[in-house]
């Protein structure tokens, strides 16, 4: 494990021992993350206001950014409100995108520079593709395509694509492995 670490207001992220995090890449406050996963080059994962969760062999790929929502009432810690980051396992998170308060459900995909919203889910199996705006509090169901700005149904996912989402999240496991064993 390599990259800044950083505690914010006492809370450390928590980061399972096999987890790849490149030099460049940020972590901050209350982050917890899955054996196996990834944050490549340039990522900044910042649980400052709120928590995030990362599930395993997750890969969130370079220049990303996970954020989340606070509560304009006082801290999460104590009102229990504002809206969290919650990403599970088997996931790919492209280069480039933005993360912000939102669901990503085991085996689900984020393309390339596309941004997901506040309070919206995009469930397992179901992808979003590269340079897609999903705006806040929209569900993304498992087995479809969403794109455009904003983002819609386009159709639902080819066997090829539903086929690949779980190739993408093993091979990034692996790659991980490879640059910890030569970096971590």
């Amino acid at each position: 494990m390599t990259g800044t670490i950083l505690s914010f207001n006492g809370i450390t992220p928590k980061i399972a021992d096999d987890v790849f995090i490149a030099p460049t890449a940020v972590i901050i406050g209350d982050v917890e993350i899955g054996p196996g996963s990834s944050i490549w080059y340039g990522c900044v994962v910042r649980g400052d206001v709120n928590r995030i969760r990362i599930g395993a062999r997750t890969n969130v790929q370079d220049g990303t950014v996970i954020h989340v929502n606070h509560d304009p009432k006082g801290s999460y810690l104590e009102t229990g409100g504002g809206t969290p980051t919650h990403i599970g396992d088997d996931i790919t998170i492209g280069h480039m995108a933005l993360i912000h308060a939102c669901t990503i459900e085991s085996g689900g995909f984020i393309g390339m520079n596309a941004t997901i919203m506040d309070e919206s889910v995009v469930e397992g199996g179901a992808m979003v593709a590269a340079g897609a705006l999903l705006t806040p509090r929209k569900r993304v169901p498992g087995g479809e395509l969403w794109s455009g700005s904003p983002a819609k149904k386009m159709r639902e996912l080819t066997q090829e694509e539903r086929d690949y989402i779980p190739y993408s999240a093993q091979n990034y496991a692996r790659l991980a492995a490879e640059h910890l064993r030569q970096h971590g």
